[in-house]
């Protein structure tokens, strides 16, 4: 006779949340880090009579790169890991970003191999966008069937969180570099420290992983026999497409809120505003650690609320709290860092949008369901959201704070109108 499912955190669940956000944070990092060495790299990698427009164009594209290979990425690992176990693939995601990290650091230049060099790059570029297409996914998967299900909202949170400092530690660490190297030593060694230090440390948590068991989940639909084995993905299309919907749109709310809020506003800062970059990229770093604060913060609302409560709550305070922003920036950046660390505190509502994705597909194929709908749409909004935003903010300098009020309103309609509710489960969670 199986005993009552568990309720409490046990020291094996904490274990696992912790190391699987640090492992979550590692990539992040390892995959965010490019983005800060652009200008270095494009003058590096990319023939020395090139433009500065056109190398810093190519540049960006080996960083375009890796997410056109998210989708992908995140399909084929989620097919195996729906099938064999999502521990493997939650490994094989970390050790595919902590090698072509490593690799990166130890790439002879232009100047050594020529063209070589940058389709080099590219290909390891690929590489690191197919390991963060199934991390992301397989990592909420993987924290969520681990724990109680009244601490699901907690373990995505934490997870979460993991992700954003990742972001962080990038940040921070690329320009402490720049700032301890000259132009020249840069040039020379400086930018290689960086993807040095990330792929040693992805290569650690490769190892840390190792300790981590598969998923209460999977191991009791192996022993029921209920495990997909055919294509896990034409199921989701098959019989889920409204679930895929949903996750879609959540992910579209997800992407504007970090792409605008987090990643895009320095710089619009700057162009729109006239604001100082130094005081810009500060502002930037204070909210992306008030943002890990959040994501936890929400996803224990989400456990304690409700996933739809916390989301549509969440939801509202970020919309005010942009609109705080943009506009306390429009009078005056006085306040720009006190305004900003709230705002990225409110963003923390992604927090509780993997918990409602994990939610929204039965076990036997949540991993392909949550990888699809998660990656294809944020191939699409993550690439389409900067470009709209630019050209709508050259009319209108609050376009930015309307075009995230108006995820945040689709987010508090999918919240009311029941469109978040759970799948049926088709199997119990494993007892303790």
């Amino acid at each position: 006779m199986e005993s009552a499912p568990r309720t409490a955190l046990t020291r094996s669940d904490l274990r696992t949340l912790a190391l699987a956000a640090l492992g979550g944070a590692l990539e992040f990092y390892d995959f965010i880090i490019f983005v800060y060495l652009t200008a270095t790299i494009g003058t590096l990698f990319f023939p020395p009579d090139t433009p500065d427009w056109l190398r810093q164009l190519q540049a960006f594209g080996l960083f375009a790169a890796g997410y056109l290979a998210r989708p992908l990425g995140g399909v084929l690992m989620a097919h195996f890991g729906d099938r064999d176990g999502r521990k493997r693939m939650f490994m094989l995601s970390v050790l595919l970003m902590a090698v072509p990290t490593l690799l990166i650091g130890l790439l002879p230049t232009y100047a050594t191999i020529g063209y070589a060099a940058p389709l080099a790059l590219l290909v390891l570029r690929i590489l690191q966008g197919a390991a963060v297409g199934g991390e992301v996914p397989g990592a909420w998967t993987f924290v969520a069937e681990h724990v109680p299900p009244r601490h699901v909202g907690l373990a995505c949170g934490t997870l979460t969180a993991g992700l954003t400092a990742g972001i962080l530690i990038g940040s921070l660490i690329s320009a402490a570099v720049v700032a301890r190297c000259t132009p020249e030593e840069m040039l020379a060694f400086g930018w290689r420290i960086p993807f040095l230090i990330g792929g040693v440390f992805g290569l650690l948590a490769v190892f840390l992983r190792r300790l981590l068991a598969e998923t209460p989940v999977f191991v009791e639909l192996r022993r029921r026999g209920e495990l997909e084995r055919g294509l896990p993905l034409r199921v989701v299309l098959a019989g889920h497409g409204r679930a895929v919907l949903r996750s879609m749109l959540l992910t579209w709310l997800l992407t504007a809120a970090i792409v605008v809020v987090i990643l895009m506003t320095p710089t619009l800062m700057q162009k729109l505003f006239a604001i100082p970059a130094e005081q810009a990229l500060a502002a930037n770093s204070l909210a992306t650690a008030a943002l890990t604060l959040g994501c936890v913060v929400f996803g224990v609302a989400a456990d304690r609320l409700g996933a739809g409560r916390a989301l549509f709550a969440g939801c509202l305070l970020t919309l005010l709290a942009t609109y705080g922003l943009y506009t306390g920036a429009t009078a005056s950046a006085t306040h720009l860092a006190t305004w900003y660390a709230l705002a990225g505190f409110c963003v923390g509502v992604v927090g509780v949008i993997p918990v409602l994705l994990v939610r929204l597909f039965p076990a036997p194929i949540r991993f392909s369901g949550v990888s699809f709908a998660y990656n294809v749409a944020y191939a699409i909004f993550g690439g389409l959201t900067p470009l709209v935003v630019v050209m709508w903010a050259q009319q209108w300098p609050l376009a930015p704070a309307h075009y995230v009020a108006a995820l945040c309103t689709l987010g508090m309609l999918l919240a009311v109108t029941g469109a978040t509710r759970p799948a049926a489960e088709t199997v119990q969670r494993a007892t303790a």
